[in-house]
């Protein structure tokens, strides 16, 4: 079946899963494969559950509403590719090695406070989420904001090629996968390929003015809008950061703007700034750009402050890599706090650089005072540290549950697959 007749399917029928327990009725079930998965073996039981049509790509039998294709996450993407051109509205991406979820949370609530907006649901950010995203825009869609997550070269290539954005948002450049970017140089090269396809189909860049490296990588693209603390069409800085932080906009809007975030961190500034940028350029008014920012609650487990008594836990658990883990301790070392505790796992998907890089973050937290530094997993088992360490965040648990802390300020941060969260898990002691 060619794409633009299973598109008049999906114009019938659109609601696209690929995951049989999210299906519902009349939904377009894709089966998709993966090196421990074939979702060719649940096509039937999709159908059975109420799909209108199961895409596949072997031959089960000769139901009608089994579509063959000759590559199943191709033909989802070549239908994503075909309803995005259905579109002539701003499609914004954004990526980055730290903060992309943020920034997309906060652009995203303050174009929604105008116009009718569609985003990326949680994290859904890879090669099966970005099409599925594209596919849930509706047809009275005024703005779309598509995060893209990458963990090697020519990934956001791919992702540009069927989400075509008009505008694009690079966060910064960091120490994130370095495995499979093959390094910093390589990571700066892998983001900078969402600008690369701004430069060639004349779109419009957002920068954070106070990074150099964006200025050599915004060279030659038709538009490029600045925010920072000193340049930029939109300029704050910090007027406060505990517990929350709190922004005083200097340019941008007529007179100075205070903007109280619910965010936790210094290092949240440019995604705040970013949201304001991007409202104000698509005309968001002043004060519909403040309510939504001002609004936006963090969750899943990013940047969130949680209280336990009289207990205060910065939970920034969903992921880390050596840039946001460095930023997120000096950033909790200024807090004004007696009894400040570290909780950190390890960092995945940083290859030969991984025990130099955890090495880094132990030398770092050794700069500071603390009244208790607690390890977990990764590469931290293979330093000489002097912390206390533990294998896994479960058994971390146990020791956060037995301090009995009090008038405590905690840090849990750690790359997704330590599942430092589960620390704050009702469970055995």
């Amino acid at each position: 079946m060619t794409t633009p007749e299973l598109y008049k399917l999906y114009e019938q029928h659109p609601s696209v899963q690929t995951d049989t327990r999210k299906l519902k009725k009349d939904d377009i079930f894709f089966a998709l494969k993966g090196p421990n998965f074939n979702g060719n073996q649940f096509a039937l039981q999709a159908l059975a559950q109420g799909a209108a049509y199961a895409v596949v790509d072997e031959k089960i039998n000769d139901d009608p509403r089994l579509i063959v294709v000759e590559d199943g996450l191709l033909a989802l993407q070549e239908l994503a590719k075909h309803h995005r051109e259905q579109f002539d509205i701003p499609f914004i991406a954004i990526t980055g090695s730290n903060g992309k979820t943020t920034s997309k949370e906060l652009v995203s609530s303050v174009l929604a406070s105008h116009f009718i907006t569609y985003t990326t649901q949680g994290n859904l950010n890879n090669h099966i989420g970005v099409p599925l995203t594209i596919l849930s825009i509706r047809k009275d869609a005024q703005m779309a904001v598509i995060e893209m997550g990458a963990n090697h070269q020519k990934e956001i290539e791919g992702y540009c090629r069927y989400t075509q954005p008009t505008h694009g948002i690079i966060t910064n450049i960091g120490k994130a996968h370095l495995e499979g970017f093959g390094g910093v140089d390589g990571v700066k090269k892998g983001k900078g390929e969402l600008f690369d396809f701004l430069r060639a189909h004349n779109g419009t860049a957002f920068v954070f003015a106070d990074y150099d490296y964006f200025r050599e990588m915004t060279t030659g693209i038709k538009e490029v809008i600045g925010y920072g603390t000193a340049e930029g069409s939109v300029q704050g800085n910090i007027a406060e950061s505990e517990p929350f932080l709190s922004v005083t906009i200097t340019k941008g809007f007529a007179g100075q703007l205070p903007v109280q975030s619910r965010l936790v961190g210094d290092y949240n500034l440019p995604n705040i700034l970013c949201a304001i940028a991007v409202g104000s350029y698509f005309g968001v008014p002043e004060e519909n750009i403040r309510t939504a920012i001002e609004s936006y609650t963090p969750s899943n487990s990013r940047s969130q402050l949680v209280i336990q008594g009289s207990n205060h836990i910065v939970l920034d658990a969903y992921n880390a890599n050596p840039s946001s883990m460095k930023l997120a301790i000096e950033n909790f070392a200024r807090l004004h706090a007696a009894k400040k505790i570290l909780m950190l796992g390890g960092m995945m998907e940083l290859g030969p650089d991984s025990l130099r890089e955890h090495q880094a973050i132990v030398d770092l937290i050794k700069q500071y005072r603390w009244a208790d530094v607690v390890l977990v997993g990764g590469d931290f088992t293979a330093i000489a540290h002097g912390f206390t360490f533990f294998s896994s965040a479960d058994e971390a648990r146990k020791w956060f549950r037995q301090q009995a802390l009090a008038n405590a300020h905690v840090l849990i941060k750690g790359s997704r697959s330590m599942r430092m969260e589960r620390i704050l898990e009702a469970g055995e002691q």
